[in-house]
């Protein structure tokens, strides 16, 4: 019998006791656990269980019962289902439309709905003005009240995917572990090389003779996550800033849209930090 995979993640004020109630939880519901990962930074908790089932799964019922123990434990809990059907995507953004504006030229090849774009100012609305999708601007500049916001966002669109394209503000633990291997984001270099954002500059600074870009989980650990995806274009003697920064804008936008579809189209798994292209 084809088993049914549950992600389960798990957020909240750390203290004793709270990987046993959601392992035995598990247990106690025929669940095999195939995954776990757990993290505290600063007094917060985060977890993120992977369960299987080989028996039938009464899906409702299950996340009806992990609510109720979530909130007994005073955690955050939400829960992933794999399935075949549509995924819901959001798409962060700032100010460069690139990135955005490839993602929705192409949308109809995506194996999934773009159900809202959010944007840390309203630069880009017009783009989703015009594809009839839903935009949120985040005026909160207080970092924790702002992913208060979007984390309210994500649940109410029942996201399963995010996609960075070019937001320029850092998530902390608190939304990232909501998350796991759901946040694509795409850095303009080969990482591990030239961190932050003037990475073009440092590029052009140093002689570089190859600039590239990289696809990438988000973690915690900014810029340090699984590699999805990279790719990287020849630097002329005559290039200035402006003609290598045209160049990776558009290999940015590229690459982003190439890995969202590696995702989309389930080819990808992480295996001790690193991501694997599945075998047919």
């Amino acid at each position: 019998m084809k088993k049914t995979v549950v992600g389960i993640t798990v957020v909240g004020k750390d203290r004793e006791g709270i990987v046993a109630a959601f392992t035995n939880f598990a247990f106690a519901r025929g669940g095999n656990i195939e995954k776990v990962n757990q993290n505290v930074i600063k007094g917060l908790f985060g977890m993120y269980l992977e369960v299987s089932f080989t028996k039938s799964l009464n899906v409702k019922e299950f996340d009806s019962e992990i609510q109720i123990l979530g909130k007994k434990e005073k955690m955050d809990v939400s829960t992933h289902h794999e399935t075949n059907s549509q995924k819901n995507i959001a798409i962060f953004v700032t100010k460069e439309p690139l990135c955005l504006e490839t993602i929705l030229k192409n949308a109809e090849s995506l194996k999934g709905k773009i159900s809202v774009i959010v944007g840390t100012e309203d630069t880009l609305e017009s783009f989703a003005k015009k594809e009839n999708i839903p935009f949120v601007s985040l005026e909160e500049k207080n970092q924790e009240k702002a992913e208060e916001r979007i984390i309210h966002i994500c649940k109410k669109y029942n996201i399963d995917l995010i996609i960075l394209a070019r937001y320029m503000r850092i998530l902390s633990p608190n939304f990232v572990w909501r998350y796991p291997n759901r946040i694509i984001n795409i850095h303009p270099s080969l990482l591990p090389a030239f961190p932050g954002a003037l990475a073009y500059a440092q590029a052009f600074e140093r002689g570089t003779k190859i600039v590239g870009v990289t696809s990438h989980y988000v973690t915690e650990n900014l810029d340090q996550g699984p590699i999805i995806f990279q790719d990287s274009f020849k630097v002329d003697p005559n290039d200035t800033l402006e003609k290598i920064k045209v160049k990776g804008q558009k290999l940015e936008a590229d690459t982003l849209l190439k890995a969202t579809k590696m995702h989309l189209e389930n080819k990808l798994e992480v295996r001790w930090r690193k991501v694997h292209i599945k075998s047919k």
